[in-house]
């Protein structure tokens, strides 16, 4: 299969992203202008957009790309492709319209089936040569984790029509498919695809030493869902699974680092994907750090009460780990053009606004007023965000 194949793929989820990006600005100009749509609706098609359209297309494509024998999975993969894109664009003309409806429901079932239909060929098609990657035992557990995380979409609908949606279990299941999608599926596999382009260059990992950053991530994976059910103020022994989990993963993140630094440099990076890698490093460790204070009551307390924290974390994890990082390995493999002109402007969006989201949430912690004009400050913020993207598809057009 042509490489054109997976540019055009990676195309269609930058499309997707700047699509999600675009009505998070419709969902900032809300209070400022006199719009009429259901903001909660709009919020839904804006997650599953960003989640499912830009993600879910990124991450598949890059692990085709990597890991599938290309000579006997041509006609299948695009079959799968096409058919995830009907149940997306379905979900992107739905849910502003109904939220959570007939339609919707339907397209989301749908998406679900594909991405399960997907995983079966993955695991079906892997390039033979791959036997005994590293980097394919992580990525193979972070499909693992995908599916797992289905779960919680599954329950939504029994949970909805039993104990309602302002009960503890709707919320409960919303973020076991959160945690298992940002934890377990996307970053898992973002490492995954680390460990693979070391070993492409020769890299090599003790079986020992693999095998105790792979015990420790995924004993993070798990128990750091533990931090999701906080809120609800479960006994003391809840937070001490928390706090284990969280420092599990801190553990095995830095203990992975002690890996493959002296390796980095095998990769022969270009200038602008060194300072991607080193932006990532940083938020990935500020989130960490954020996940430990979160084990702590009094920080669990603020997490609940001031929701701009939460989405301030959110969108470092996804704005700022997952997407950084997916741009990484486009560029790496050749999948897109991402230039220093693009990435100025997306990392420039996302960083005013996650200053401008986190100090929302300080000053509603210490009662104070937000200044004059923050509402349209935060919404111009993110103006900067689909201008990089579109600065990618235009520098990348020759690939239609």
């Amino acid at each position: 299969m042509k490489d054109t194949i997976y540019r055009q793929h990676s195309r269609t989820a930058i499309l997707y992203f700047a699509i999600a990006a675009l009505l998070g600005i419709l969902l900032r100009s809300y209070p400022i202008f006199p719009l009429r749509f259901n903001y909660r609706y709009m919020v839904h098609a804006h997650s599953h957009i960003a989640l499912l359209g830009w993600v879910y297309v990124a991450i598949t494509t890059l692990l085709h790309y990597c890991f599938v024998n290309k000579t006997t999975s041509k006609k299948s993969y695009k079959n799968i492709f096409w058919g995830t894109q009907v149940t997306l664009v379905g979900m992107l003309l739905t849910f502003p319209f109904q939220g959570y409806g007939l339609f919707s429901i339907i397209f989301s079932t749908l998406f679900l089936m594909a991405s399960y239909v997907y995983t079966y060929h993955f695991w079906k098609n892997l390039d033979p040569k791959l036997k005994g990657s590293n980097g394919l035992k992580c990525v193979k557990l972070a499909l693992i984790y995908m599916v797992i995380s289905s779960l919680g979409p599954w329950a939504l609908g029994i949970i909805m029509n039993t104990l309602g949606t302002q009960s503890i279990g709707y919320r409960l299941a919303i973020y076991f498919y959160l945690h298992f999608q940002y934890n377990g599926w996307m970053i898992l596999a973002l490492i995954g695809l680390f460990i693979y382009a070391l070993e492409s260059r020769g890299a090599l990992f003790p079986k020992k030493s693999f095998d105790r950053f792979f015990l420790f991530i995924n004993l993070g994976i798990v128990l750091t869902f533990f931090l999701s059910t906080l809120w609800t103020e479960p006994p003391v022994a809840i937070y001490i699974i928390s706090g284990v989990g969280a420092a599990s993963q801190l553990y095995a993140l830095i203990y992975l680092w002690t890996l493959i630094k002296r390796n980095i440099t095998m990769l022969s990076l270009l200038p602008i994907q060194r300072i991607l890698l080193k932006i990532i490093i940083v938020l990935g460790l500020i989130k960490l750090m954020l996940q430990l204070l979160t084990v702590l009551p009094y920080f669990t307390q603020m997490a609940t009460m001031y929701l701009d924290l939460t989405i301030g974390y959110l969108h470092l994890t996804f704005l700022g780990v997952i997407s950084l990082g997916l741009f990484f390995f486009m560029g790496y493999f050749g999948l897109l053009r991402v230039s220093k002109t693009s990435i100025l402007w997306y990392i420039s969006g996302f960083l005013i606004s996650e200053f401008l989201i986190f100090y929302k949430g300080y000053i509603a912690w210490q009662e104070i007023a937000p200044f004059y004009g923050y509402t349209e400050i935060l919404a111009l913020s993110y103006v900067l965000i689909p201008v990089g993207l579109i600065i990618v598809l235009i520098q990348n057009r020759s690939l239609i």
